[in-house]
């Protein structure tokens, strides 16, 4: 099986990495216009071309992997499937070419599948799981309070914040957050009903977005949630608490880091959705691979017809419309 990954930059490379991880005999091809970075492509055994139509003159991949900046990605998804190949896509963040991309997947019978890799993760199916034996159980509602703050600089430390996309308005990196923590969110607790906003800049970053929301949401059967967001945060934090009459769950980000209340012995116990988890030492400690790897072993599943996708472009649009609300507050 051959892959093509269009955009071989720190999530290019981190998928054609795991992905040789679950497959050795996969043959990876990448695309990027950047001399410097296909020659590193190539130092790690990844054939490189500046272009698409160069890399589909060579051969036929059996796969794209749109890895991108988001708002290339319309354009990029189109001309991948316009040549007869199944895609994979990362996070957009704009619904741009959404019902095209969506047709022309359907008229062509090809696999469109969409990255939400939050949605893979152990400790959010945990609390997904829990969450629903509790409401079936008892039939009570429940509140959750969530804080994802990060500081924009240390996002990619190589890079100033102002040369990628989280600099653009239309992508930022609030933005960002909202579009990797709400479908979760809303997988779990279930659509969002009513939103109220408030949001600031308080920081010297030079972005002209705010940095800092606070947002009120309630879900269909009552949940309600406040979600704190911000790109502010000198340390990165994903702090996580969901709680209801007989129920309390606490998440501080990591795989080590999930605990469930027990009123039997009045303390926090750690709850282990991992046998073992790997981690990359340039990101945060909130970021575990094996979500990534799941998330391409869904992918591959999908090609074969033997998975469905977790996500979809059709969640996703209500997803962003939900951000564009939320921003509107």
């Amino acid at each position: 099986m051959k892959i093509l990954i269009v955009g071989l930059g720190s999530m290019g490379k981190r998928r054609a990495r795991l992905a040789k991880g679950i497959d050795p005999s996969l043959e990876i091809w990448g695309v990027d216009m950047s001399e410097s970075r296909r020659a590193e492509a190539e130092g790690l055994g990844i054939r490189a071309f500046p272009s698409i139509p160069q890399a589909l003159a060579a051969g036929r991949p059996d796969a794209g992997l749109v890895c991108t900046a988001p708002l290339t990605h319309s354009g990029i998804i189109r001309q991948l499937l316009e040549a007869g190949l199944p895609v994979f896509t990362e996070l957009n963040l704009v619904e741009d070419g959404y019902e095209e991309n969506m047709a022309l997947a359907r008229e062509k019978g090809l696999p469109l599948f969409l990255s939400s890799t939050m949605l893979y993760r152990g400790e959010t199916r945990y609390i997904k799981e829990q969450v629903a034996a509790f409401r079936a159980s008892t039939g009570k509602a429940v509140n959750y309070i969530y804080h994802i703050g990060q500081y924009l600089p240390d996002w990619h430390p190589w890079e100033n914040y102002k040369n990628f996309f989280v600099g653009d308005k239309r992508t930022g990196g609030v933005r960002e957050i909202f579009g990797i923590d709400l479908p979760w969110l809303v997988d779990a607790f279930g659509p969002v009903t009513s939103v109220h906003t408030e949001k600031d800049k308080i920081s010297a970053l030079e972005v002209d977005y705010p940095d800092s929301y606070f947002v009120t949401l309630r879900h269909e059967g009552g949940v309600k949630g406040i979600l704190a967001v911000d790109v502010v945060s000198p340390k990165a934090v994903r702090n996580f608490e969901c709680f209801g009459e007989g129920m309390h769950l606490f998440w501080e980000g990591n795989p080590k880091a999930l605990y469930r209340y027990d009123p039997q012995s009045g303390q926090k116990e750690p709850v282990d959705t991992y046998a073992s988890f790997e981690h990359d030492s340039r990101y945060s400690d909130n970021i575990v691979e094996n979500a990534y790897v799941d998330e391409l072993t869904n992918f591959f599943g999908f090609l074969k017809g033997e998975e469905s996708p977790r996500w979809s472009f059709e969640k996703d649009k209500e997803v962003i419309r939900l951000i564009e609300q939320i921003e509107e507050g």
